[in-house]
């Protein structure tokens, strides 16, 4: 917006109330999928033990065009999103309209924010899982057609290098699988329990500790407190469970 552009406020008595939502990225690009008259959804709203509960269901057409950006067209996006509502916390928030000339409208002010959460599903967890697959990793390794030489080259060894080499030799060399591998073992040692130590981890897969971190890093976070603390558990996202917290917030949402 330039700052010559002015904004049309005549109709700001009639203003109605708008929700703030933030919707999954791979929904939006369904969206975009249908054509200008189509229906994209519904949204349902209802109460349950006098609470109200607010779920939006994509169009069956839109969830059976596969999975955004994979090639199994047979993958179907979720379909069911439950709300999980916010207040708008004391914030002022609009939204507003630009025209074809460039025209700015005030459409209304938000009355409410929510976050539209799919309802996890085992064909959800497969699309998360090439979504990983499909991100190139940070650091590749090369092979190299001849020796680098460096100008200094050390003359002792240190105490702390001499540490290392016995207690490599002791517990022998961990070689790192393929990622995919290793993501199979994570994603299969959490669909028996919820939580594991990183010692546990380290086990279950014999992967070197700082490639087993950065792996895990990307599906699990680390608990800092609690009954749990220093255990590890897979993000919400990648979750077959919803957490006794996260079932609270959607069936305490709030109504309009």
């Amino acid at each position: 917006m330039s700052e010559k552009t002015e904004v049309n406020l005549t109709g700001v008595k009639k203003t109605k109330g708008v929700w703030l939502v933030k919707v999954p990225k791979y929904l939006s690009q369904q969206w975009d999928k249908a054509t200008e008259k189509e229906e994209v959804g519904k949204i349902s709203i209802g109460k349950k033990q006098g609470k109200t509960e607010v779920c939006f269901s994509l169009n069956e057409d839109l969830a059976a065009l596969g999975a955004v950006g994979e090639k199994d067209a047979s993958l179907q996006v979720p379909r069911d999103h439950p709300f999980t509502m916010h207040t708008v916390g004391g914030q002022t928030l609009a939204v507003f309209s630009q025209s074809a000339t460039d025209e700015i409208n005030l459409e209304g002010m938000v009355v409410h924010r929510a976050e539209c959460r799919p309802v996890i599903s085992d064909s959800y967890m497969k699309i998360k899982r090439l979504q990983i697959e499909s991100v190139k990793p940070q650091r590749l390794s090369q092979q190299l057609d001849r020796a680098i030489t460096t100008a200094f080259k050390p003359v002792a060894n240190h105490d702390f290098n001499v540490v290392y080499e016995k207690k490599k030799k002791s517990e022998g060399k961990m070689v790192r699988a393929e990622r995919q591998v290793v993501l199979d073992m994570l994603f299969s040692a959490f669909e028996k329990h919820q939580f594991y130590s990183f010692k546990e981890l380290v086990d279950i897969t014999k992967q070197p500790v700082t490639y087993l971190k950065e792996i895990l890093k990307e599906i699990g976070t680390c608990s800092r407190k609690g009954a749990h603390k220093s255990s590890w558990e897979l993000k919400p996202e990648y979750r077959h469970y919803q957490s006794a917290e996260e079932e609270e917030m959607i069936s305490s949402g709030k109504g309009h």
